[in-house]
């Protein structure tokens, strides 16, 4: 299908296809009254006027702001059971440890597949409604062979059935299971786990929670030598609780990006910069947990491509909104607007690998787009915990609009609200794509 978009008052985005450094973070493309024509799910032309001939669908913005598609490059959005007792208790002073994410493991542990599907489905359309076009859902609530391969097999039937660019990543190395020496279950993340999830095919990346209390450091490396020997790209939950080294492990193993780096000192963010390792900073959990924020503001000032993202998770924070993130990095981590904005979209999908593809609106990327209810651009932090989105597309296809939401058909469920299995896993199903209320008959 060929679409044009016409009638944006203001297009904002970063530019390129690779990570955005330091100051340049700061520097972004503001066009005002520009169309945006699409072909095959993919950006041919932003400007003025654009070729209208043989268009399809034409969307009248009507005067929308229009960004990038926002990424999410850390969740942890399936899992079964909830915390709040947890939660709220730690509110009251007590210490964050592995034994709410032991909790989440014996829900998970307790609830099929479909179970697990069906319950992350409303999880993933409130992430879309606002703005997340593509996110990155980790496993690491199984902590046995058994549950991180049904985690995974959850995470493949959502990369099929939703509206959403999906990416996986394998979290084995999340915690100890109760009643398993430590070295024991090292050996089965290394011997059982990893050459599953490389022969089954379930996962772009590996993560370890590297931390006190929970990996060790020389524990760290050695899975994740194994895994970037079984073909996965490396992640680490960094120094969040301590600064135990992490993201200088994170450096040394150049891995694609280092997550959390609450606690990590200097040495670590040039140490990072240095090897190319994206910081992908979690104001959320920072917020939640009451912990000082990342160090954002001398990040960028050491010229590292900052992301961000929601760690949307049962236990530390179940905010799954990526303007509150923006917002938090705007007023409690010195990022300017424009930082946050690239940290949220190109440098977010680079996080991912998938900077080539998303994370800008230039020709020649996919056309993941958001319309948005403001005057400006500027007004997304001034607007904090509001969700200005009107319309999302993925690939050119309008696959949420705000203003008929109630009567939105999602692509991700049957109408009784049960998951059809078979199209689940061909990803054959499919629901209606609703144009924007503006456009006439005629351009229907």
């Amino acid at each position: 299908m060929n679409t044009l978009i016409t009638n944006i008052s203001q297009l904002a985005t970063p530019r390129g296809d690779v990570p955005v450094k330091g100051s340049l973070m700061n520097s972004i493309s503001v066009q005002e009254h520009v169309s945006i024509r699409i072909e095959d799910g993919m950006i041919v032309e932003i400007a003025p006027q654009v070729d209208r001939h043989g268009i399809d669908l034409m969307i009248d913005a009507g005067e929308a702001v229009v960004i990038p598609g926002l990424v999410d490059p850390h969740t942890h959005a399936v899992f079964a059971g909830t915390r709040e007792e947890e939660f709220l208790a730690r509110l009251q002073g007590k210490p964050y440890d592995e034994g709410g994410i032991q909790s989440t493991a014996r829900a998970v542990d307790a609830a099929t597949e479909k179970e697990l599907v069906q319950g992350t489905l409303p999880r993933l359309q409130l992430m879309l409604e606002n703005g997340t076009t593509t996110v990155e859902i980790k496993s690491g609530y199984g902590l046995s062979l058994e549950g991180e391969t049904k985690l995974l097999l959850a995470i493949r039937q959502l990369r099929k059935i939703v509206s959403m660019r999906v990416v996986a990543t394998f979290l084995g190395a999340h915690a100890f299971p109760k009643d398993v020496r430590r070295d024991d279950y090292i050996s089965t993340i290394i011997t059982e786990m990893i050459p599953m999830v490389r022969r089954r095919r379930l996962a772009q990346f590996c993560d370890v929670f590297c931390d006190e209390g929970f990996f060790t450091i020389s524990e760290t490396r050695t899975i994740l030598r194994a895994a970037r020997g079984a073909g996965l790209r490396l992640k680490l939950h960094a120094d969040e609780l301590a600064d135990v080294g992490g993201a200088e492990l994170a450096a040394s193993l150049e891995a694609t990006s280092a997550d959390h780096l609450l606690r990590t000192n200097e040495r670590g963010m040039r140490r990072l910069r240095e090897a190319g390792v994206i910081p992908v900073l979690l104001p959320g959990t920072a917020f939640t947990l009451g912990s000082p924020y990342a160090l954002a503001r001398r990040m960028v000032d050491l010229d590292l491509p900052v992301a961000l993202a929601t760690d949307f998770n049962p236990g530390t924070c179940l905010i799954y909104s990526m303007w509150i993130i923006i917002g938090l990095a705007v007023m409690k981590m010195g990022l300017t607007l424009e930082e946050a904005l690239t940290a949220a979209t190109l440098n977010a999908a680079a996080a991912l690998e998938l900077s080539s593809e998303v994370g800008s609106l230039e020709a020649g990327k996919r056309a993941d787009l958001l319309l948005l209810d403001l005057d400006n651009y500027r007004q997304i932090p001034y607007y904090f915990g509001h969700n200005p989105v009107r319309t999302v597309l993925r690939d050119g296809e309008v696959v949420y609009d705000s203003i008929i939401h109630d009567k939105v058909i999602h692509d991700w469920v049957t109408h009784d609200g049960v998951i059809d299995d078979k199209a689940a896993h061909d990803g054959t199903m499919h629901g209606e794509v609703v144009p924007h209320e503006k456009a006439t008959p005629q351009q229907l």
